[in-house]
């Protein structure tokens, strides 16, 4: 093996133990349940029913009439309040039998528990959509153990992350107040006596507890192998996954500064620095309002025979989508499970190891690439590992951030030699860059094991349309085409496609000019003693000089002059914080990006001196 990598998530603090019953949930209470009793089997987490609910207020009774003496027995031997007519429990059970809860009181209702106890003006946050009370978390006496009341209060968290909590509010037991410490929440300096329980009033921001959730861990793996979480949302928070794109916080998410597209400069994104072909613009143009207005082709017939026609392969070869990530979310997940093996580069495009890490789960080996082999990918170490038994194998070629590229005879070779049980995914969203002889296309369409994703994003121009497509032999795409969405794409974007191929020559004219802007890049950038590795692409990897501004220093800088850069560090391992990508653009831009790199170098060099 070259070595798995797995992400390990964040685990919420390991807290103290919450005293307190096993109740049967066959019938009602008596002292001939509570016994000790060791168990073994999953935990099972899930919402309270009506039912179970019931059970919940007796076991209140139990707990915080008889055993505590902050509530006055009664006849029912059940208790419960105005709350429970809009709280959530939670509920643990084990063996069929509840072994703890805890409740969650939401916004948008007449009052907290809170209320009782404490005048509003004494909670030093806004009774807003945002607050969210967390309350009653008890174990059980028989079930005591710190994993239990961990899992009820990590739940609790997820169920407030998820449904968009901004604040959690807690009155937390003395003897247990450890508990809710652990897991970020802070005292205000306020306390309250109830029967023989002292409480003290706790406050913290969502985005405080998932920070102290985070320096902790071991006790959320255990918990996940323990439990059958039924909550509706994972136990995990889903990671996003980054992409470049903040040149947009200078224009306006909402797209009220549109015209400061020409000021601002977004080489942390690798769009085309030319226009679309000519033929597009004036079809879209022309008829821009009825390609609004009207619904396009279901499956994109006439955009597949199009892209079909010009790549000489067989309609059936080709599944349309909305942009590469449509199709790598698309297929990826419907392919693998979390028992599924597979291989990356190191470095490469993140989103490969967000999907089959983190949407997936599965285990993921890093082929690693060499700086001193200029990040080139070494042939006979890759066959070596396909010897493994991969069930994916992904390859971005020419690869992203570095721009080299693995020509395609080299390729088709190793892939010949591989076992066919793995599946390639050869990701040419660069390759007309290389020339129009390099893709694998043809030799996809007539393979048992590979599969060719193309995005028309960057070559053609087109990035805002979101266009892409999968080239494979048909028994790989039949079943992703029954999980195609129709009208996957759009019809301005199918319009735009489908002139875009109609004119090779255009394009071919652009890449070439491509290669001298980029070479012209690298030459200035090199003057500022940058190491740039010379790619293929539209875009340069540039390793900064020791001593100098780390990656994440010159882009907060570059930005205030409007240009927003890539640190390249996170899309591998082990990369440190002093690689940097950088777009290519137009011959005025490219001046201008490196105007502002060496004002911004040279001030760095100045307070450094200081």
């Amino acid at each position: 093996m070259l070595g798995a990598k797995i992400i390990n998530y964040p685990a919420p603090a390991t807290p103290c133990n919450v005293a307190d019953m096993k109740l049967n949930p066959s019938s009602s209470l008596n002292d001939s349940q509570i016994a000790p009793r060791r168990f073994s089997s999953p935990i099972i987490l899930s919402l309270a029913t009506e039912k179970e609910r019931r059970i919940i207020y007796q076991i209140r009774h139990a707990v915080y009439a008889a055993e505590l003496g902050q509530h006055s027995t009664n006849a029912l031997g059940q208790l419960r309040d105005a709350l429970d007519d809009w709280n959530q429990y939670l509920m643990a059970t084990i063996d069929g039998e509840i072994a703890g809860f805890i409740s969650i009181t939401p916004p948008g209702r007449p009052a907290y528990s809170i209320d009782k106890y404490f005048p509003r003006g004494l909670v030093p946050c806004a009774f807003d959509e945002g607050l969210y009370e967390i309350r009653l978390l008890t174990v059980l006496k028989t079930r005591r153990g710190r994993e239990l009341a961990a899992l009820l209060m990590y739940g609790a968290f997820r169920w407030v992350e998820a449904h968009g909590g901004t604040r959690i509010v807690a009155i937390g037991r003395r003897e247990v107040l450890d508990l809710y410490l652990r897991v970020g929440l802070k005292p205000v300096g306020h306390s309250t006596q109830s029967g023989a329980v002292t409480y003290d009033l706790l406050l913290a921001s969502t985005d405080e507890v998932r920070k102290r959730i985070s320096t902790l861990s071991g006790l959320i793996d255990r918990l996940e192998e323990k439990t059958d979480w039924r909550l509706p949302f994972p136990l995990r928070r889903p990671a996003p996954c980054f992409h470049g794109g903040a040149f947009f916080s200078a224009i306006g998410a909402e797209f009220d500064a549109l015209e400061r597209n020409t000021s601002v400069i977004n080489a942390d994104v690798l769009d085309a620095w030319f226009p679309p072909a000519p033929g597009v613009l004036a079809a879209l143009r022309d008829h821009l309002p009825w390609l609004l207005r009207t619904s396009p082709p279901t499956a994109c017939e006439g955009l597949t025979d199009t892209i079909a026609r010009t790549r000489g392969v067989a309609s059936g070869t080709i599944l349309p989508g909305a942009g590469s990530s449509d199709l790598i979310f698309r297929a990826l997940p419907h392919w693998l499970t979390p028992t599924s093996h597979a291989l990356i580069l190191d470095p490469t495009y993140g989103e490969y190891a967000h999907v089959l890490e983190r949407v997936i789960g599965c285990t993921v080996d890093r082929l690693p690439l060499s700086r001193a082999n200029n990040y080139d990918i070494d042939a006979a170490r890759l066959e070596a590992a396909l010897s493994d038994g991969y069930d994916l194998v992904v390859l971005v070629n020419p690869n992203s951030p570095t721009g080299r590229h693995l020509p395609r005879l080299e390729l088709e070779r190793i892939l010949r030699a591989a076992p066919l049980r793995t599946r390639f995914w050869i990701d040419e969203t660069y390759v007309e860059y290389t020339g129009s002889d390099q893709s694998l296309e043809g030799f996809a369409s007539r393979s048992e094991n590979t599969v060719v994703c193309k995005s028309m994003s960057k070559v053609y121009a087109l990035s805002g349309a979101r266009v892409g497509y999968l080239c494979a032999g048909p028994h790989q795409l039949e079943a992703l085409r029954a999980i195609t969405p129709p009208w996957v794409v759009s019809l301005p974007a199918q319009v735009a496609a489908v002139r875009a191929l109609e004119d090779p020559d255009y394009y071919a004219a652009r890449y070439r000019e491509t290669g001298a802007l980029r070479e012209g890049l690298a030459s200035e950038l090199r003057l500022l003693d940058w190491d740039v590795l010379s790619g293929v692409a539209n875009f340069l990897l540039c390793h900064l000089p020791e001593g100098g501004l780390d990656a994440e220093t010159l882009l907060q800088r570059c930005r205030e002059h409007g240009l927003f850069l890539r640190n390249a560090g996170p899309m591998g391992t082990g990369r440190g914080n002093r690689t940097v990508r950088i777009a290519v653009k137009d011959a005025e831009t490219n001046r201008r990006m490196v105007g502002i790199i060496q004002r911004v170098v040279n001030r760095g060099a100045s307070l450094s001196s200081l």
